[in-house]
């Protein structure tokens, strides 16, 4: 898959020189729903052998029209992530459009004319709720634009227990902690990254060391819990359990952490930059009396971890 950053204005010489069938979105978390935009797309790429590329954006437009805060605007998904979901589904050409005033700016009419006829798009796939331009142009509104110049489809609402499948949804369901209802929103378990950096070394002392990851503050981490992960790790996915608190035993008004006991490993790793799979919580975090109580609690949430991988896949990928 070709990556493109785009800034607008953007020079002709960028831009793929044949004709394409385009899918337009943000697409945070390519999720379920995404993934019929996308598959779909595919579909018709492949019937009509033409080659998919998908548009999408560097930041959420709600940042530039200041619709969002700064925790809504945590994501699901950076931009590597998202191009590694991209090319798992098999797109060819990946936009990615710098969304600053002036872009956003773009008027419905000028939007189509630079970023869909502009980039030679002879179908245009996208969501329902798909909108475009400061007054919020809509997909029922697209074909108007097009005029007769390429081919508007507009994919259905995908739900699950009655309810429509967003990022928001998700971004709501990972902040609860409740990864196993993101995973089935997803497609695939929550992933985020991080680099190993050093700790207080106290799970060490008692005989559970950790890795202490540091992660892009863009990213949204599951709210405070154990949970059972896999961690991808110098090429090599491991079970873990992952803890996201406060280590409430060892005093009050600390900062929360994200550490990280991986099952069958003991190396020291410090800087490496690791990738977490979140498949499951096990439970909330607990303050305990002495450091004992919490190991003999730190050996249940392990045997439950190996428990949770003996009877589910640990599949990682879409």
């Amino acid at each position: 898959m070709q990556i493109i950053r785009i800034h607008h204005p953007y020079s002709q010489q960028q831009i793929i020189a044949q004709p394409l069938v385009l899918a337009l979105g943000f697409f945070d978390g390519v999720h379920r729903g995404h993934q019929a935009v996308i598959k779909q797309a595919a579909a018709i790429a492949h019937q009509r052998q033409l080659p998919l590329a998908v548009m999408t954006f560097n930041q959420h437009p709600g940042i530039v029209f200041r619709r969002l805060d700064s925790e809504q605007m945590k994501y699901l998904t950076l931009q590597q992530t998202k191009a590694e979901l991209m090319a798992d589904l098999g797109v060819d050409y990946l936009y990615i459009v710098e969304f600053t005033s002036a872009f956003g700016a773009l008027s419905p009419q000028e939007f189509v004319e630079q970023y869909i006829v502009g980039l030679h798009a002879k179908v245009v796939v996208a969501g329902f709720d798909y909108t475009f331009g400061p007054e919020k142009a809509t997909m029922q509104d697209l074909p108007h634009y097009a005029n007769h110049r390429f081919e508007v489809v507009k994919v259905a609402k995908q739900q699950k227990d009655a309810s429509k499948i967003s990022s928001t949804r998700i971004r709501q369901a990972v902040t609860a902690g409740d990864v196993d209802l993101a995973k089935a929103l997803l497609g695939y378990p929550y992933r985020i990254s991080g680099v190993v950096v050093h700790g207080e070394a106290r799970g060490r002392k008692i005989g559970f060391p950790t890795l202490n990851l540091h992660v892009n503050p863009a990213l949204r981490i599951p709210g405070i819990g154990v949970y059972a992960v896999k961690v991808k790790l110098m090429g090599q996915w491991y079970a873990a359990m992952a803890s996201v608190g406060r280590n409430v035993t060892f005093g009050a008004d600390r900062a929360v952490t994200l550490e990280i006991y991986l099952l069958d490993f003991s190396q020291m790793v410090y800087g490496e930059h690791v990738e977490v799979a979140w498949f499951s919580r096990l439970r909330g975090e607990i303050r305990f009396a002495n450091a004992a109580g919490l190991v003999n609690q730190l050996k249940q949430d392990k045997q439950h971890t190996r428990d949770y991988f003996a009877t589910h896949s640990g599949q990682v990928a879409l």
